[in-house]
């Protein structure tokens, strides 16, 4: 939409709120827009557009003048002249009434008024035959040009043929004698090789291309792609853009409608491209001659010219990506030169030979895979809730914000909203309209533009999202890029659920969906963009109720479609990712599509196990957080105050002649204020969307999706309410189906209350149980009067999943038999500094191993306590010596100080970073002498990093051997990879950022990328990655080892990383499968098998891009 619609809607918010509110409005710089896009379309006009507006600017300048002269006449007597009124004497006794004066202008005034006016219409008349031509040529340029269908050849030969023959043989004729010429290699001009910036230019510009001719093909614009196609291929210079794939692409869109004669022009483009057709090409083929049953001797002579080229037949049916309506077409056409061909039978399912997952795809032994606790036609049921809900898109939900009772400034913010939200669906349509006919003209000119993208959605849809994403903007604003990334997305998630709808894939879905629950079933056997002022507070004055959010934010209601591909699993309909990634980056993608399909069995199948979990919300938790929330909140517990509790700047104006200094402290104190409101907004409206999800789940069953990200780490899909957030939102979420306590349940019940408080971390087990018995009195009345007893669970570190606890704690030992109290409550088993149990494991370090569990102990050890211990060994002795920051330390060394350091190390901390976490802890110790906080977080970082190299001694060897060989690989132009023990591909997505303009109607914005293997290596972030990142990926193969095996036992089992949940009843048996497949996954060769794929993949492959002579040693030196 133009800026000057954009005014005129801030204008009328404007003056509706200062109609129904009286607040004080807001101030001019805020309130108008003029400041941001009046100077920037004045700057941006053309020379003949500033003289049409200097001349119209004249017209008013006359105008104005005219009226002036006007009040000057009327004012000034002595300047006009009345003539003599004469009463004659009237016949009949009538009077005559009096002539009016007639007034005349006099003086310069006049003479200019005058001859002004003489010249203005002079140019009026001539700017107006102007502005008829300026139209009459913007008509004529508008006008689309014919698209073209035959092509311009480079190729003599083939052009010639084309020409002369076009007319004297059918087009089935031509197509056999296209097939069976050689693929010209026309002469151009010997060009230098690419740069990796020009690679990454080139390799930019043809996805652009394959897209805009991919979308041509789903928007209905097969032509236009058509046209494209063959104006890039008649202009040397964009021809070299023009890959298999795109011809292919266009090809298999006018199969699907039967035009040979457009195919065959095609098929001409590819050969004078120096092109051989592959397999796509020819099912285009017969997929055409299918369909227009086509003669066998056609047909047979295409497949001859097929295996001459070295494609076997069978291969159509095997590795071309066919629906099955495109299958059937083309088996028709074979069948008519061999009857006897049929499609090669679907081979076996072929089976996961790792042997870590030797046990969970054995079939020797009876096995307990897990039963929902719901039966089939309930499962069916909620299969048809969630089909609804992605059909439709959106999800609305009531917000629990406490709502304000209903006045008159209300109602009339509700009406003007309304009314304004009319008035800009009707101008976004406009100019919706108008961009789509721009952006058809320039495709129509051969320039591939967004015009088939936007066609994807009906203009009424794409206007409502453009709203949506309006009224989702914060008052402070948000990036360009991140609103037109979020629309893409919106956009071609409805777009999939469309097609699938069209193409009769819900049906399919649903019965295929319905064997799978048949499994399930217990009854049986997946730039800145900131909004007017005017408008927020038009916002905040109608207090709308409700919240809007997209289908795949939010959980499912029924089971996850489970995961069977790269591409297929999760929701229903809207297409998800396996291997989350950054927008835009494909090397992740392309890694997963070469894998075997088997090495990525057990990755699916824990994704598959860990969405089928069912949850439910935690009402008595919920109802308590809501009170807190809708009155003004509790930093403390972890729920965000209202905006009402920011705090503000002190009020009044600056005085006269304040100091500099004075104003630099109150311009710290503002941006302070903003800066503390701007954290309070985000986390109110993080809270808001979580608790609003819970109340709208309140009394459902729901699932959670998961997949993971490029390390193998898995996440849920829904990113608003689920279990990997905060205290509070683990809180609010507890296991739908409930498992009795059994003999041992009450017991790990209580351990695991007493280890959320966090205050018995170096106690033995049975030391905390006999606490918890202790505490009993404390954890009932906290169950029982949370909010107006003693609140001991306020006083614990994870206090909302205490207080669930014990709710849950009281009920069972209340119940008449605790041994059959049904628990929903999950319990977790968490790691101990999980990284360095991997890297003690890995370099077999029995030290290390002792100090993070990795070996049997009457007490658990604590490896921050003992890092601190031996720093102040280091302390003791250098404060012997006379080291003053030693002497200072003194009695302020503690766990606490050293465990974010410690924590981080293995994850790739470097010294710098140590020493800013050190001096934050300790500039929060009020009694240490602020004066020396920079000296002694120098020190104690030397310390800690010299402690763990004692205590580790095979950590830090590894961590640089895994450090330098990144560097080696980065440096000689490779990205890191690796596979994973269960076979999943990894690669490290750090590159050089390359940077691009995107044009847009109200500004240009400079983008950044950084995701693409076609961009170098960033040989910092690749060497200081790999460590951690490596680690990360055995935690994560651990992980989803435990879940395989745990499920095969019949185990509810969910992950936090490396914090594993079940039921309290089957915390012993997830215990011993954790430890047994933590020492599987290490008595595999990790390092030898990661040092010999390093070595095969970098150093014995033959290079595809040229080296230079600094990366050819470096790749020795790896």
């Amino acid at each position: 939409m133009s800026a000057l619609s954009w005014g005129r809607g801030a204008v009328g918010v404007g003056r509706a709120l200062r109609r129904s509110s009286s607040r004080p409005r807001a101030s001019a710089e805020e309130g108008t827009l003029d400041g941001f896009w009046g100077p920037r379309r004045s700057s941006s006009a053309s020379p003949c557009e500033q003289d049409r507006r200097k001349d119209w600017g004249h017209v008013e300048l006359l105008e104005v003048l005219e009226a002036r002269v006007r009040q000057l006449q009327a004012e000034s007597v002595s300047e006009v002249s009345v003539k003599r009124v004469e009463v004659a004497q009237l016949s009949k006794g009538e009077c005559q009434p009096p002539r009016k004066a007639q007034v005349q202008p006099c003086g310069r005034w006049a003479e200019k008024l005058n001859k002004e006016q003489r010249t203005m219409q002079k140019r009026k008349q001539r700017l107006q035959v102007k502005l008829q031509a300026h139209a009459q040529q913007l008509v004529n340029k508008l006008q689309p040009r014919p698209l073209r269908v035959e092509p311009r050849l480079m190729s003599g030969q083939l052009s010639s043929f084309l020409q002369h023959k076009a007319q004297e043989s059918p087009w089935e004729e031509q197509l056999a004698q296209v097939l069976q010429e050689a693929p010209q290699k026309l002469l151009h001009k010997k060009q230098a090789p690419l740069d990796k910036e020009g690679e990454a230019q080139l390799s930019g510009q043809q996805q652009k291309l394959l897209a805009f001719l991919e979308c041509c093909l789903v928007s209905g614009h097969l032509p236009l792609a058509h046209h494209v196609l063959v104006s890039h291929h008649s202009r040397p210079r964009m021809q070299k853009l023009l890959t298999l794939p795109m011809y292919n692409t266009v090809m298999l869109g006018w199969a699907r409608k039967g035009s040979f004669k457009e195919l065959v022009y095609v098929f001409f483009m590819v050969k004078d491209a120096g092109l051989t057709p592959d397999l796509l090409s020819y099912a285009a083929a017969l997929q055409c001659m299918g369909r227009l049953d086509q003669d066998t001797n056609t047909v047979k002579r295409c497949l001859e010219q097929m295996a001459r080229d070295g494609l076997q037949l069978q291969q159509l049916f095997t590795e071309v990506s066919l629906s099955k309506e495109e299958r059937d077409v083309v088996l028709k056409a074979v069948a008519k030169a061999e009857p006897t061909v049929s499609p090669p039978p679907q081979p076996p399912p072929q089976v996961n030979t790792s042997t870590l997952l030797k046990g969970v795809y054995t079939k020797d032994g009876p096995v307990s895979y897990p039963k929902l606790h719901l039966p089939l036609q309930t499962l069916k049921d909620l299969f048809q809730q969630q089909l609804h809900v992605e059909l439709t898109t959106s999800v609305y939900i009531q917000s629990v914000e406490k709502a304000p009772s209903l006045t008159k400034e209300m109602l009339q913010a509700r009406k003007t909203l309304k009314a304004l939200r009319a008035q800009w669906e009707a101008a976004l349509r406009r100019v919706l309209q108008e961009t789509k006919a721009s952006l058809a003209h320039q495709a129509h000119e051969g320039r591939p533009s967004l015009f088939p993208f936007l066609c994807l959605l009906s203009e009424r849809e794409l206007v409502r999202m453009l709203l949506q994403a309006l009224y989702a903007l914060p008052a402070q604003g948000e990036s360009l890029v991140v609103v037109a990334k979020d629309l893409g997305l919106r956009t071609f998630n409805r777009h999939m659920v469309q097609q699938k709808r069209l193409n009769n894939q819900v049906q399919a879905l649903e019965q295929r969906y319905a064997q799978y629950l048949h499994l399930l079933a217990c009854d049986t056997q997946i730039g800145i963009l900131k909004p007017h002022p005017a408008f927020t507070q038009l916002l905040v004055a109608a207090a709308d109720p409700t919240l809007t959010f997209e289908t795949v934010d939010v959980p499912m209601l029924c089971p996850p479609l489970p995961w069977t591909s790269p591409h297929t699993g999760a929701f229903l309909l809207s297409p998800t990712k396996l291997m989350r990634a950054v927008e835009g980056t494909t090397q992740h993608q392309r890694l997963l599509e070469r894998c075997p399909p088997t090495n990525l069995h057990g990755a699916l199948d824990t994704l598959t196990q860990l969405g089928n979990c069912a949850w439910r919300v935690n009402g008595r938790v919920l109802d308590l957080v809501l009170e807190l929330f809708r009155d003004k909140g509790c930093s403390r517990l972890g729920v965000p105050p209202p905006p009402s509790e920011a705090p503000r700047p002190r009020e009044g104006h600056l005085p006269r002649g304040a100091s500099p200094a004075h104003k630099a402290e109150l311009r710290r104190e503002l941006a302070g204020c903003l800066k503390v409101a701007r954290e309070m907004h985000s986390l109110r409206v993080d809270a808001l969307y979580r608790l609003s999800l819970a109340q709208h789940l309140r009394h459902r069953i729901f699932w959670l999706p998961h997949n993971m990200d490029f390390r193998g780490r898995t996440y849920p899909c829904p990113p608003h309410f689920n279990h990997l957030g905060s205290d509070l939102a683990r809180a609010l979420l507890e296991f739908a189906e409930g498992r009795p306590l059994g003999p041992h349940g009450l017991t790990w019940l209580k351990i695991h209350l007493v280890n959320l408080t966090g205050l018995r971390k170096r106690d033995s087990l049975q030391a905390r149980l006999a606490f918890a018995d202790q505490m009993m009195d404390h954890i009932l009345d906290s169950a029982d009067q949370p909010m107006t007893g003693r609140k001991w669970w306020m006083e614990s570190e994870e206090p909302w999943q205490t207080l669930a606890c014990c709710m849950e704690v009281a009920q069972a030992v209340r119940a008449p038999d605790p041994a059959a109290y049904i628990s929903h409550l999950p319990v977790h088993q968490d790691g101990s500094c999980n990284g360095l149990q991997h890297y003690a494991a890995l370099g077999r370090d029995s030290v290390g191993a002792a100090s993070v569990n990795l070996l049997p102990s009457d007490l658990p050890q604590d490896v921050y306590s003992g890092v601190a211990a031996q720093v102040e060994v280091f302390r003791r002795q250098d404060a012997a010596r006379g080291v003053r920051v030693a002497q200072v330390l003194e009695g302020f060394i503690s766990r606490k100080v050293v465990k974010q350091t410690v924590m981080t190390v293995v994850y790739g901390v470097t010294r710098y970073g140590g020493r800013l976490q050190i001096e934050k802890r300790l500039r929060e110790l009020d009694s240490f002498p602020q004066e020396f906080v920079w000296d002694a977080s120098h020190y104690l970082v030397r310390q800690v990093f010299s402690s763990l190299q004692e205590m580790f001694s095979s950590t830090r060897a590894i961590q640089h051997w895994l450090t330098e060989s990144a560097r080696l690989i980065s440096q000689a132009g490779w990205a890191v990879e690796w596979v994973t023990p269960l076979g999943i591909p990894v690669i490290q997505p750090y590159h050089h950022d390359s940077k691009f303009l995107v044009k847009g109607g109200l500004q240009s914005i400079t983008c950044s990328s950084s995701r693409d293997t076609s961009q170098k290596p960033n040989t910092l972030k690749q060497k200081n990655g790999f460590p951690p990142n490596f680690i990360h990926s055995l935690d994560s193969t651990h992980m989803m080892l435990t879940a395989l095996h745990c499920y095969r036992k019949g185990l509810t089992f969910v992950s936090v990383h490396d914090c594993f949940w079940t039921h309290a009843a089957d915390v012993p048996v997830m215990n011993q499968v954790c430890r047994e497949q933590f020492v599987r996954l290490h008595s595999q060769p990790i390092l030898q098998d990661l040092s010999q794929f390093l070595v095969k993949r970098f150093c014995s492959s033959p290079s595809t891009r040229p080296q230079s002579l600094s990366q050819r040693v470096l790749t020795t030196k790896l």
